[in-house]
């Protein structure tokens, strides 16, 4: 099953150079605790006829909400809009965009082409100096209006704050459904948005923890699809499963390396879990711990070259960084309460975790020496984080509490690293152990 075949669908990205762009001061500080969002104003794409019109339209409510559930824009109501934008040869009237308090102003344009394309354009003005800022041209197919709106909200992101996107990019997570007491467990795989959702595995077996691989081929997950729960590959292009090799007793909490070479993954034997790793090219698997205690859950750092992982080698669980080989094993975390599902942050700067105390949880962060411990998010149960590529926005799964012998549900939520815009996610189903992939155009 060719899954990405509808999504990349990107065939050619042309980049106006602008001779005022050096003039443009319209930038988010996103350094800051809180950033006040940018007011931005978003009139509908426009075409030469009314289906290229209503293409503009779409791609431009992909774009609304693509900024608008980052926090860090604010999209002026359309209803205030004074100007009729023709064409990307319109030239804004600034005075009526100051007057509704816009400083930024987005016009588009979406026209066909004969051998089936479109052609989309876009503008961006600061309002407040008159100045174009950025301009950009995709070619698509109709059919990729959608990834247009995510490559131009990635555009716009990446101009204003400084830092790269992460619009154009997909979460594989684990579709819930059925008797709360006995769930039906699928892998299911969407845009981060929640459009296009698809289920991949049938809900047969159960299935956990999935994970990309950096080439977003591959997803890594426990399957319980054998009598022994096992580490399992899933490929994104043919929809082929396969175990990862004969391995000794059960392996769980699989990840990818980040150069894709080698999977990380616990081995529990006689009760006893120490980590593994494995060459993905010789399938050869090395021990990297060997610990009474159960250690867990481990997660390369973007160089590969140290794991952070959870243990209760010291009696509770807690945060631990060790080399790559298994030297140098160090304790980070020394609050109160227990840790778990360390991730670590593709910047490098930070892990996230989940942590368990005073009757809640919390996903939190800290740097990899364990200093500036803070908590984003608590609630009844929240767990399992995940970093968006550029390292700015967390996934987690939120379940709610059971009222009245109903059981609780459990849905996908985000929040931003300082601990603001904490948002749902809208999925088809029930929804937990989200991965996010990296950008699909890199």
């Amino acid at each position: 099953m060719a899954i990405y075949k509808n999504f990349f669908v990107l065939l050619l990205i042309l980049i106006l150079t602008l001779p005022n762009s050096s003039y443009a001061v319209l930038k988010i500080d996103i350094t800051q605790g809180k950033s006040e969002p940018i007011r931005i104003a978003t009139p509908a794409f426009v075409g030469p006829d009314s289906f290229n019109s209503s293409l503009g339209a779409r791609i431009t409510s992909v774009i609304d909400n693509n900024l608008n559930r980052s926090g860090l824009f604010n999209i002026v109501n359309k209803g205030s809009y004074i100007q009729n934008i023709t064409g990307i040869n319109t030239i804004p009237e600034f005075s009526g965009w100051k007057n509704i308090r816009s400083q930024a102003l987005l016009i588009g344009y979406v026209e066909s082409e004969g051998d089936g394309r479109i052609k989309v354009q876009f503008r961006l003005w600061d309002v407040l100096t008159g100045k174009q800022t950025l301009a950009k041209s995709f070619r698509a197919t109709a059919q990729g209006w959608r990834r247009v709106g995510h490559l131009i909200s990635d555009a716009i992101y990446e101009y204003l704050t400084g830092e790269k996107g992460y619009f154009d990019t997909r979460i594989v997570y684990v579709s819930e459904t059925g008797d709360p007491r006995r769930k039906i467990k699928r892998l299911a795989i969407m845009d981060q948005d929640g459009a296009n959702n698809i289920f991949l595995t049938s809900g047969r077996a159960l299935v956990l923890t999935p994970r990309f691989d950096p080439t977003m081929q591959r997803l890594i997950y426990l399957s319980y699809r054998t009598r022994l729960p096992s580490v399992n590959i899933y490929n994104l292009s043919t929809g082929r499963e396969e175990i990862l090799g004969q391995l000794p007793g059960m392996s769980f909490a699989p990840r990818f390396s980040n150069d894709g070479t080698k999977a990380i993954f616990s081995i529990s034997i006689n009760g006893n879990s120490d980590i593994y790793s494995m060459d993905l090219a010789t399938r050869r698997v090395k021990k990297l711990t060997s610990h009474p205690g159960i250690d867990t859950s481990p997660s390369y750092s973007p160089d590969d070259s140290q794991i952070t992982f959870n243990s209760d080698r010291e009696g509770t669980q807690q945060l631990y960084v060790m080399n790559a080989d298994g030297s140098n094993v160090k304790r980070i975390s020394y609050g109160n309460g227990r840790y778990a599902t360390p991730v670590w942050s593709p910047r490098g700067d930070l892990i996230a975790f989940t942590k368990m105390a005073g009757g809640k949880f919390y996903i939190g962060v800290m740097k990899p020496d364990g200093s500036g411990e803070r908590m984003l998010t608590s609630s009844y149960l929240d767990e399992g984080p995940t970093w968006s590529p550029n390292g700015r926005v967390i996934i987690f799964s939120r379940k709610t509490p059971g009222y009245g012998g109903m059981a609780g549900k459990t849905f996908l939520y985000s929040v931003d690293i300082t601990g603001y815009n904490l948002r749902k996610i809208g999925t088809a189903t029930e929804a937990s152990d989200p991965a996010w992939s990296p950008l699909l155009s890199k």
